[in-house]
């Protein structure tokens, strides 16, 4: 027998008896937590189309400083696969619910110290080189937090149903969404531009301080994972998560990071990028924008629950292949949309395309914990995820210049988003056969 399906014997034998009312406990508990740390996460986003540009980055051409304002951005997703094998590691060698404390506590300081950090106005060039290093270390947070929530939900599941309970931490992502956006929402709508720009736009982030303590009491009631505390019991857990993941699964981590990139990336060229897009260039008001993001949030949510019934009845790779295929087919017309001037067809806009690349993401999580054996599953699924969040990361400073230099013409964002769904099409095609076997589990 070979280490590969050992370890896969062991992991059947810890699901047998997994009821559905703990599986729905441990869900619940990974959602709430994941949607509290990307309502965190997205406020940098908004905050990097609204505010950064103004407050932390000079030029007297806007979109130089919108340039440097998503590379800022982007510098947070870059750290996230460091913290993938950082976090990684430790969760495949200590356990999934002590590195997911670590991981929501640091995220939840460092997004409430960015709400109290001085202005370039006010300390110079302090303010933008301490916003790069706060959005660093909450990037390396980030790098262990998605990784460990899904694969504590996913080994909670039963097999039969893991593609469900996977799209479940998924929706984390839309109500984080929801938040931070309508946290900038109403603040706009509280407060003038000019009060906005000093001070309101603070506000969201330092909220994050008390939503901290309701996800560090949720998280310390979640159960350990029944695989891993398999794995300690038959002697199994890896030592050298890191190495042995890049020797024998970096094809693994490939195929991971290529079923992730539409869901991360193509998200964030349809928010980050058409904010900035919408306002900047289209004239839109900046509330018609963030209206937009949440109306397209909302819609998110009961689409990432069908993507894992979808997955559950015809295999994940299924649902990530066509979902694939349909954002594709909607990019041109999405951007038409959006570039109309008229408000019901943006939020449209922003609506439909998020709706199709959501497919593909409600079933991203059954897919990249399929990919990788137990004992380094939170290592390869943190590599191949955070991999995929660093290259999405700069998915709106490069729309931005390749807008910029068609004359501010959207073709080339509608160009990324077609080119970003098709290749994550392909992923799907591809990882059935890269997959850990186990019986009852479509793949």
């Amino acid at each position: 027998m070979s280490e590969t399906t050992h370890t896969s014997a062991i992991e059947y034998d810890a699901t047998q008896e997994l009821s559905v009312k703990d599986a729905n406990k441990v869900a619940l508990g990974a959602l709430i937590g994941t949607a509290l740390e990307w309502y965190d996460f997205f406020l940098f986003s908004a905050a990097a189309a609204l505010v950064f540009n103004v407050q932390y980055f000079t030029s007297e051409n806007a979109t130089a400083a919108a340039l440097a304002s998503f590379a800022t951005f982007g510098v947070g997703l870059a750290a996230r696969p460091i913290g993938g094998i950082i976090f990684g590691r430790m969760g495949d060698r200590i356990g999934r619910r002590k590195v997911l404390m670590i991981t929501i506590v640091g995220i939840g300081i460092v997004t409430g110290l960015i709400g109290l950090l001085p202005t370039y106005a006010a300390i110079g060039i302090a303010a933008p080189v301490l916003l790069v290093l706060l959005r660093v270390l909450q990037g390396l947070f980030v790098g262990g937090e998605w990784s460990g929530a899904m694969t504590i939900v996913v080994e909670n599941a039963p097999l039969h149903l893991r593609a469900r309970y996977a799209a479940i931490p998924q929706i984390g992502s839309p109500i984080g969404t929801i938040l931070s956006s309508g946290g900038f929402f109403v603040m706009t709508l509280l407060f003038s531009q000019q009060n906005f720009d000093a001070w309101g736009w603070r506000i969201p982030f330092l909220v994050a301080f008390p939503l901290l303590i309701v996800a560090v009491y949720i998280r310390s009631r979640l159960e350990e994972s029944p695989v891993f505390r398999q794995l300690e019991e038959s002697g199994e857990i890896e030592q050298s998560p890191v190495l042995t993941t890049f020797r024998n699964s970096w094809k693994q981590i490939i195929i991971g990071m290529a079923a992730a990139l539409l869901g991360v990336g193509g998200f964030y060229l349809v928010t980050a990028f058409c904010v900035w897009y919408g306002v900047n260039v289209l004239g839109y008001e900046s509330s018609l924008m963030l209206l937009g993001s949440m109306v397209a949030a909302a819609v998110e949510i009961p689409v990432l629950i069908w993507g894992g019934i979808l997955g559950s009845k015809y295999g994940a790779s299924r649902v990530i292949l066509w979902g694939g295929i349909a954002s594709a087919v909607v990019s041109v017309p999405a951007f038409l949309l959006l570039s109309s001037g008229v408000p019901v067809l943006v939020v449209i806009a922003m609506t439909l395309a998020v709706g199709t690349l959501s497919l593909p993401y409600a079933a991203s999580g059954t897919v990249l914990t399929g990919l990788f054996p137990a004992k380094t599953r939170y290592t390869g699924v943190g590599m191949a995820q955070n991999v995929a969040g660093m290259l999405s990361g700069f998915i709106p400073l490069l729309a931005t210049g390749f807008v910029a230099a068609a004359g501010n013409h959207w073709w080339p964002a509608a160009a990324m988003l077609a080119f970003l769904s098709l290749f994550t099409a392909v992923a799907g095609a591809l990882a059935p056969r890269m997959s850990v076997k186990l019986p009852g589990f479509k793949h």
